[in-house]
């Protein structure tokens, strides 16, 4: 697939509903640091596209949240634009949108969830040097936001485990802290373990490629652990 730049052109319109210009970018966009062929994109990853165009989504988010919301407070924006941009929606959202076949094709041969969101970062810095703001927005609001997003459900949705285990915390006046057990490579990425201490206590561990989703699956498995001990309290407690 894309053995012409006609094909590849074609695919991206396909995408985002307009004709890109720059086409290098695009390819760019979806060039993993993990796969180096020796061509000239070899020297190049979309790593620098990737962080603008997490930048750019940030803003273009916040911008549509603050919008569509215009009587809830900041709070509220902040907890709904990181729904938004966490890397497990950006992820689900690059799968649907089969990015997979664009990285495979710049010769990624396993592509992972993190490789997905983090191409989708890409492809829309891409957008952004190639057509600019408007344009992008565009782009994200109708193409992404509003095809692959439910919003009101998101709503609802409550999976920061990290804010959650914090407020519990908080309520029973228990110090909490975090402590990065160790730092490997796994296929050229950084992968980390990272430990939940409560009350002094070390609950839950978790483990992923980057430290705020481990902090997360740590939270995750606390929170579990800290049920289940109240659960056994509450249980005691009738019982006396």
């Amino acid at each position: 697939m894309f053995t012409k730049d006609r094909t590849f052109i074609r695919s991206i319109s396909k995408l985002t509903g307009f004709t890109p210009v720059n086409v290098k970018l695009y390819r760019l966009a979806f060039s993993h640091k993990s796969f180096n062929q020796g061509d000239r994109y070899a020297q190049q990853n979309n790593e620098r596209l990737e962080f603008l165009g997490d930048a750019v989504l940030g803003t273009i988010v916040a911008e549509y949240l603050f919008r569509k919301y215009p009587s809830r407070n900041e709070g509220f924006l902040t907890k709904m634009r990181a729904k938004i941009v966490k890397r497990k929606t950006l992820n689900f959202i690059a799968d649907q949108m089969g990015l997979d076949v664009f990285l495979l094709h710049q010769g990624v041969g396993n592509v992972s969830n993190s490789m997905l969101g983090n191409a989708l970062e890409a492809f829309i810095g891409a957008v952004y040097i190639d057509e600019g703001y408007d344009r992008t927005r565009n782009f994200v609001v109708y193409k992404i936001l509003r095809e692959y997003i439910d919003i009101e459900k998101l709503e609802l949705m409550d999976d920061n485990y990290k804010s959650q285990l914090l407020e519990y915390c908080q309520k029973h006046g228990k110090p909490i802290s975090y402590q990065l057990l160790a730092k490997s490579k796994v296929d050229n990425r950084d992968r980390f373990l990272v430990s939940v201490r409560v009350d002094n206590e070390s609950l839950a561990t978790g483990e992923d490629f980057s430290k705020k989703s481990a902090e997360q699956l740590a939270s995750k498995d606390a929170l579990n652990v800290l049920k289940k001990q109240d659960d056994r309290i509450n249980v005691s407690d009738n019982r006396s």
